[in-house]
């Protein structure tokens, strides 16, 4: 093991609008050595998503952005290869923060244990990890969604879009969601169980919406911003509900929008409409997660929520593919092989 490198991707120059290959660099170092309580794991599925722009940038938000030089940001599945912390020990499979990188010591107060038998390990960073999560959380804590009410998704046929969907069906709503292509849509209709779900692309998206809207919305659950957004604005019914985790596709942005100014719009509905539009972090529930996988876990065994992955191989790739996944080139939850997966 000693002879193999640990290859590394780190952040080499901050974005200014769409991230660049120069952005990155690919670079080998020595493979490190646990320390007391600390855990060796090598990365086996590195997940990407649209967060890891604005850690790119030089500011600090709910998180410290990526150094110049630093190892990117990113959620792992990986294996233990060696352990100095006796809650772990060497084959464990393990979920963390490792970033992207083919080996990360960590400490074991910051890893938690995968079980094989729940799911394939890849979910673990998909429908059961952070993204599941984020669904699960915002829609049930801030969305409140109650039979028969309307629930809209942007992006649903995304990691997270496209679980929010499904637990919106189970509470007993109809559901419309908004994807980026013909192909998209029919796939969230037939294995998501949307009841319609329009091409954002399309010049007429926002008189699609209100056909399939005929009673308003009641819930809307925003990722994306822009047009989406103005689309949905002119439709929400009293007290309707927001819950907002992303704004995708301002992400690549130099400059705030131009005219028209459409804040005291969305004030005046805010007001009229009693609305509540509260923005989360999916750690603001971290008290929940012991109730989202165990509730997760038995949805997916009933059949009540399906899932897709996008899968890409190797570590080199990351960077290519994070910057697809801002243009919205994946389909489904995006996730880097970096090694074997010894679970199959």
């Amino acid at each position: 093991m000693n002879a193999e490198p640990n290859r590394q991707i780190l952040l080499a120059a901050r974005p200014v609008g769409e991230p660049k290959p120069s952005d990155f660099d690919l670079v080998e170092k020595n493979i490190p050595t646990p320390g007391d309580e600390e855990v060796l794991c090598k990365t086996i599925y590195l997940s990407l998503d649209p967060y890891m722009r604005g850690r790119m940038n030089d500011t600090k938000t709910y998180a410290e952005p990526v150094a110049i030089g630093g190892v990117m940001e990113g959620g792992t599945v990986s294996r233990v290869v060696s352990s100095k912390n006796d809650a772990f020990r060497e084959g464990d499979i393990v979920v963390a923060r490792t970033g992207w990188q083919d080996y990360a010591v960590t400490p074991g107060s910051q890893l938690r244990k995968v079980d094989p038998g729940l799911a394939p390990i890849s979910t673990a960073i998909g429908v059961l990890g952070m993204p599941g999560m984020t669904a699960y959380t915002g829609l049930l804590n801030i969305g409140k969604p109650q039979p028969g009410e309307t629930v809209v998704v942007a992006a649903a046929s995304g990691a997270v879009g496209s679980i929010v969907g499904q637990i919106a069906k189970i509470k007993g709503c109809k559901v419309v969601g908004l994807a980026g292509s013909s192909e998209k849509c029919e796939y969230v209709k037939e294995k998501f169980g949307f009841d319609a779900c329009l091409n954002h692309r399309d010049a007429d998206v926002a008189a699609q919406l209100s056909k399939a809207c005929n009673n308003g919305i009641d819930v809307y659950f925003e990722n994306v911003g822009g047009a989406v957004w103005e689309a949905v604005l002119p439709l929400f019914n009293m007290f309707a509900r927001v819950p907002v985790c992303g704004l995708i596709s301002h992400y690549n942005a130099t400059s705030l929008p131009g005219a028209p100014n459409r804040v005291p719009e969305l004030m005046f509905k805010v007001l009229t409409h009693r609305l509540t539009l509260r923005g989360f972090i999916v750690r603001d529930y971290d008290d929940q997660q012991t109730e989202f996988l165990s509730e997760t876990a038995n949805w997916i065994k009933d059949d009540k929520i399906h899932y897709r992955e996008d899968f890409v191989d190797g570590l080199e790739i990351a960077p290519k593919a994070l910057i697809g996944l801002l243009k919205g080139n994946n389909f489904g939850k995006l996730i880097v092989r970096v090694s074997p997966d010894p679970t199959l």
